[in-house]
């Protein structure tokens, strides 16, 4: 698999499961995200350090780590050959969690068949694991949101962003538009998958909750992903936005 290959199947996984994302028209199809954001955990074949030679393999490389706490998550910047989007690679940490909640997360991906560990796109085949009944997912999401996102998710890439400056648009007018297509965009930096820095302007636009059959054949609607507008406070610096999207104070030191 080479990397358009792979970008093109995180992307066609991602509008499947988000099929009004897929069709707006607010900006050329081909127009390239600024990053795309997964999540995953720290468990066997799914932490960043099973994943990194894939990655590695497609040409990324880590150019930032940050660690999060509060939020029991680490975070990987890794950047694109080319100009194309980088990957923002959040890896829930599993000992953050309460023993119980943690142990009922790992028995529910231990159930997962080897064959859907192999190959390099672990990332976008869905979730590998069976679907847990809804006990287990409100146990999970009183613990830890993420938790239970990824109990019904899989490892998967969470939400698309676009930098408006790429996309030759300002965010008030993009945001406008998303409004009209029946997106309601929040500018709370703690409503997406991790904390956003203050040299960014930025919108969350959480999808349409989804209706998932749970295991015990009832079904349930649940938020699972969006997509993100980022927005240079100061365009005068040359990094790309992406660079600037996580607070500097959780950046770690690179070994």
């Amino acid at each position: 698999m080479q990397r358009e290959e792979f970008i093109q199947q995180l992307w066609l996984d991602f509008v499947h499961q988000h099929p009004e994302i897929g069709g707006l028209r607010l900006w050329p199809v081909d127009a390239p995200a600024e990053y795309l954001a997964l999540l995953t955990l720290n468990h066997r074949h799914h932490g960043m350090d099973a994943l990194l030679p894939s990655l590695e393999h497609f040409g990324y490389r880590v150019r930032h780590r940050h660690a999060m706490a509060d939020r029991g998550l680490l975070v990987n910047l890794l950047a694109a050959p080319d100009e194309g989007p980088w990957l923002v690679v959040a890896e829930l940490q599993l000992g953050t969690l309460a023993r119980a909640p943690r142990e009922r997360l790992e028995a529910l991906v231990n159930r997962a068949s080897e064959t859907a560990h192999r190959g390099p796109n672990r990332l976008c085949r869905g979730r590998p694991w069976p679907m847990p009944d809804w006990a287990t997912y409100q146990a999970l999401y009183q613990a830890h949101p993420l938790a239970a996102l990824l109990a019904v998710n899989g490892p998967r890439l969470h939400h698309v962003g676009y930098d408006c400056q790429r996309l030759g648009d300002s965010l008030a007018s993009l945001d406008e538009g998303l409004e009209q297509a029946g997106f309601a965009g929040t500018d709370d930096r703690h409503h997406g998958l991790f904390p956003v820095s203050p040299l960014l302007d930025y919108r969350f636009y959480p999808t349409g909750s989804r209706r998932l059959p749970f295991a015990e054949g009832d079904e349930h609607r649940i938020e699972t992903g969006g997509l993100a507008l980022v927005q240079k406070s100061v365009s005068a610096n040359q990094e790309r936005a992406v660079e600037l999207l996580l607070p500097h104070h959780t950046r770690c030191e690179l070994s």
